[in-house]
């Protein structure tokens, strides 16, 4: 019986992890053996990823895996989308990378569409316009005249980055770099006028590979600080969206997705992108997947907004919060979860007051009452994202899948079952590390298509779940109220 061991590096937005993972006889077991924080640090007015503290952490968690002994085939990396790090002549990072909600960027989308309109970048790219893409990165900081960008020999996204530090290769995996705006979704190349803009050309970035190609092994001095061999490290799809679309353990094409966690990513899978009059009013975009695949999803701001209240709360387990918000009244008060007010706020929970008083609603008076006006307003919200899908989708969607972390937790997937009208599914927890590993399992030629991996991950799935709408009236006139409050502030 074949052994096979992979290891993914699985970077979110808070918290960093490495896994190791054994397939055996069509079954993959995975083990966390690193977590760390992912840290944002606030430094002269801007909000940067503390990148060599993260490179480090990488670091500890693939010494941890020598330490266990084991023959590791291949190494993967996923991260989330459009933030990158320059690097000069001599190979040496120039400066620590942004966050995408450093503030910098407010009001770059306008500044952009001075010289390019939004509907010819969006013609161009099929990418939704959000002031934190990297188009609108490079732009500022090009006319902010960047000491850093100016002599950038390489430009390279977060998961890029950290291949190349563990390999000395500079590429640019196709799947993150469709997070930037710059890239034509049909020819899965660069778009020259969009470089052109912003004074760059392809060689500014590493050479471009798709998820299933090695990248490279493991430098000398890497193998000597983790005490790993020359493993090689191979492209998944290293946007962690994709690598989680890629675990969907869907048998047909028939179904939406729902990636929830700190952001909440709904969409379809679709063979070719969607850019049409329709898709650009409702502000669609079309990320890369694996297999020539195109993610037509839109962002919504997900558990962010309970995270970033937790952080003014007492400290309390999820199980807490959740028996708190059934004790509450159902839609007292909702939100549009995408309202710009929400984005960072150094108060959450008074963002969300203002947001209610706003609209003429009751602001939350406890703990439960912010939860549950939370979960009401996600679920809602889900339902006018999958109603907006249907016009642009070209399959059609009898089911949603859930996966991610926010396929754990049942209160939500109810609730979103009830207000989308469709049987919802949960996938694994741990959806985008398995897809992750998956595409590794691809290159070793353990499994040969997206079928093959969807059948796998389908008899590896132990606690998947289901639900049925349920309530359908309420949860029509309680949709008729959110569509009432729903404002962009």
């Amino acid at each position: 019986m074949a052994i096979h061991n992979f290891v993914a590096i699985d970077l979110g937005a808070t918290s960093g992890r490495v896994i190791l993972a054994t397939l055996s006889d069509g079954q993959l077991k995975m083990e966390e053996i690193h977590r760390f924080v992912d840290p944002i640090i606030e430094m002269q007015g801007h909000f940067y990823w503390d990148f060599p503290a993260i490179y480090k952490s990488v670091l500890e968690g693939l010494q941890v895996v020598s330490e266990r002994g084991v023959e590791v085939e291949a190494i993967g990396i996923d991260t989330w989308g459009v933030d990158f790090v320059m690097f000069g002549d001599d190979g040496a990072m120039l400066r620590l990378p942004y966050c995408y909600r450093d503030p910098h960027t407010v009001g770059a989308p306008d500044e952009f569409f001075k010289r390019m309109s939004r509907k010819e970048l969006y013609g161009k790219t099929g990418i939704q316009i959000m002031n934190f893409n990297s188009v609108f990165q490079l732009d500022t900081l090009h006319r902010n005249n960047c000491s850093a960008l100016k002599v950038a020999k390489k430009i390279l996204f977060i998961p890029d980055a950290l291949a190349y530090l563990l390999t000395g290769e500079a590429v640019t995996e196709y799947t993150i770099a469709s997070t930037a705006q710059m890239i034509d979704p049909r020819t899965k190349q660069w778009d020259d006028d969009i470089l052109a803009m912003l004074g760059l050309k392809a060689e500014n970035f590493g050479r471009m590979i798709m998820p299933g190609e090695k990248i490279g092994t493991l430098s000398p001095e890497v193998q000597r600080l983790t005490g790993l061999g020359s493993v090689p490290v191979v492209a998944v799809a290293s946007h962690d969206t994709g690598s989680a679309v890629a675990a969907v353990p869907a048998a047909d094409e028939n179904f939406a997705y729902l990636s929830s966690g700190t952001w909440s990513l709904m969409g379809v899978e679709s063979h070719e992108p969607v850019i049409s009059e329709r898709s650009f009013e409702l502000n669609f975009t079309n990320e890369g997947g694996i297999e020539g695949t195109i993610r037509v999803l839109k962002n919504i701001c997900g558990m962010w907004l309970l995270e970033r209240c937790r952080a003014e709360w007492p400290k309390m387990e999820y199980s807490e919060l959740i028996a708190a918000a059934e004790q509450a009244e159902p839609f007292r008060s909702l939100i549009n979860p995408d309202a710009p007010c929400f984005a960072n706020p150094q108060s959450m929970t008074k963002a969300i007051a203002d947001y209610c008083k706003a609209t003429n609603q009751p602001v939350p008076q406890s703990v439960g009452e912010y939860v549950r006006c939370i979960f009401d307003s996600l679920a809602l919200r889900y339902r006018q994202v999958v109603e907006m899908l249907r016009e642009i989708s070209p399959v059609a969607i009898n089911r949603l899948y859930v996966i991610g972390g926010g396929a754990r937790n049942a209160m939500l997937n109810q609730y979103t079952a009830n207000a989308v009208g469709v049987s919802v599914e949960t996938g694994s927890s741990e959806s985008t590390a398995i897809g992750n590993i998956m595409m590794q399992a691809k290159w070793a030629g353990v499994v040969s298509t997206i079928i093959d991996m969807r059948a796998m991950i389908r008899a590896s799935l132990d606690d998947s779940q289901s639900y049925e709408p349920k309530d359908a009236e309420v949860w029509n006139k309680a949709y008729e109220k959110f569509l009432s409050v729903y404002k962009e502030m």
